[in-house]
């Protein structure tokens, strides 16, 4: 029993197949080459070089500048392929359009810009695949509480007030016709709810 227990091959784990693939996910600032720390214990299992994952992560995410994304790693023959996951809440913000500031000099940002209501639109059919919500609506509520979280509004109004109104069973084409922001012509408001309401209804 004692040589059994000694013996090398109970012992040690699997040979690591290179061939593999393996996800791993990271969190980093868009546009910069992540610390090695936060990547070497990951990667450096895998036999890959965090120093030069680090500078392909940054190259991905260089239109994410920034701000805070998720990133995946696909793993293979110590080869990474690097594909960005948005997030709701990093969708939101680039939608903002925000000018790029400096993180060292600038902290606890406010995000009090103005979304429009299309574009909160766009990103909940960009996030549907990851919303348990039956219907669009329901996935817009989701983003629009993301807003709500990081300190915008939409068509410059708070998006709990659009939330509430998607709740009360209200088309949100009413809120968008009723900001003078975006109010138009009688044929240019008739086509614009006519829009809304195939969107959400």
């Amino acid at each position: 029993l004692g040589r059994s227990l000694l013996n090398p091959a109970r012992i040690m784990p699997p040979k690591f197949d290179a061939s593999q693939v393996i996800d791993v996910f990271i969190r980093v600032k868009g546009g910069e080459v992540p610390g090695g720390s936060s990547l070497a214990p990951k990667i450096g299992p895998l036999g890959m070089s965090p120093k030069k994952v680090g500078d392909d992560i940054a190259k991905a995410t260089k239109a994410w500048k920034g701000m805070n994304v998720t990133v995946k790693l696909i793993c293979q023959n110590r080869q990474a392929k690097v594909e960005l996951v948005p997030t709701a809440s990093s969708l939101v913000v680039k939608a903002l359009k925000e000018p790029e500031r400096d993180r060292k000099k600038v902290k606890h940002v406010k995000h009090s810009g103005n979304i429009a209501l299309d574009e909160i639109i766009d990103i909940a059919r960009q996030m549907s695949h990851k919303s348990m919500a039956k219907e669009l609506k329901g996935t817009v509520k989701e983003i629009l509480g993301t807003a709500f979280s990081v300190g915008c509004t939409v068509n410059n109004k708070s998006p709990m007030d659009i939330q509430e109104a998607i709740q009360d069973g209200m088309s949100p084409h009413l809120l968008v016709v009723a900001d003078p922001a975006v109010r138009g012509s009688h044929s240019w408001c008739y086509a614009e709810c006519k829009k809304q309401r195939n969107l959400f209804y």
